[in-house]
């Protein structure tokens, strides 16, 4: 997920605030193919649990050497009707070669206080690099939370929502509309925790400008991601995570929220190598 929409601005009383399985062939289609080589296989058998889903899910993404997607978000703020908003944009590639490190590279901006930032990120072989308007390149652990937050990434989805049914959260599963859709919303701890280590940045921002709320103090209102697939190539079309947050401040809550979508657009399969800029 990404939470780069630092410097929200929200009045509060005077002050400003910057914020597959498979099914296996009986023993007698496996004794008929055997006496007869131009037998036909037996198809798998189609996908029903969740688990089975991302099953396919996980080869289907795995067969292509990367993939192209574009991202979309929003962050809100809202106060006493007054209401600060964020916008993100930006198209990214991914690349998954077994015989190399994997790497991801996404170029985009955010929009805040009408003005628009460039943002350029780069993961490789576990390492992230974020640079944000003309200030220099960051880097750090892909695996440290504010990098996380950073990066955008629809097929490790897959993982995650794996980890969700290992666990035993409720992931729901339903086809409508040429569909299939997994599901996961409040209930699950983890995507709790997930909800929170993306508002921590903003809160932050909070009470450094006079909100004393703290992590246990938060009313997690809204929780919900969402993994759609092709129901006939089990491909990922898109990944969706949204949440919202309410914080207590003057006897009243501040309203949060976060909204952010990634949609596969195709194959791809160029390479991704840092820039010489970076050193």
């Amino acid at each position: 997920m990404n939470r780069r929409f630092a410097a929200l601005v929200i009045p509060l009383s005077v002050a400003l605030i910057g914020c597959s399985a498979e099914e296996q062939p009986t023993a007698s289609v496996e004794s008929a193919a055997s006496k007869s080589p131009e037998a036909k296989k037996t198809e798998p058998a189609k996908p029903v649990t969740p688990e089975e889903f991302l099953d396919r899910a996980e080869q289907a993404m795995a067969a292509e050497g990367g993939w192209t997607f574009a991202v979309k978000g929003s962050e809100d703020l809202v106060f006493q009707g007054q209401a600060s908003t964020a916008s993100y944009k930006a198209t990214a590639e991914r690349t998954q070669d077994p015989s190399a490190p994997s790497a991801l590279h996404s170029s985009g901006s955010v929009l805040s206080k009408g003005k628009r930032k460039p943002e350029e990120i780069f993961v490789i072989d576990g390492t992230a690099y974020v640079k944000e308007g003309n200030d220099a390149w960051k880097r750090g652990p892909a695996s440290a939370p504010d990098m996380q937050n950073k990066v955008e990434d629809p097929v490790a989805a897959l993982a995650e929502f794996r980890t969700y049914v290992q666990e035993g959260d409720d992931v729901t599963l339903t086809k409508a509309g040429g569909k299939v859709k997994l599901q996961v919303r409040s209930g699950s701890r983890k995507l709790s925790q997930k909800a929170m280590r993306e508002l921590k940045p903003t809160l932050k921002q909070l009470q450094k400008a006079g909100v004393s709320a703290t992590e246990d103090q938060l009313t997690l209102s809204r929780v919900e991601e969402t993994l759609i697939l092709d129901p006939a190539t089990y491909r990922v079309e898109s990944h969706r995570f949204r949440f919202g947050f309410l914080i207590p401040y003057g006897g009243q809550d501040i309203t949060y929220s976060q909204d952010v979508t990634e949609e596969i657009r195709g194959v791809f399969d160029g390479d991704i190598e840092l820039p010489a800029s970076i050193g």
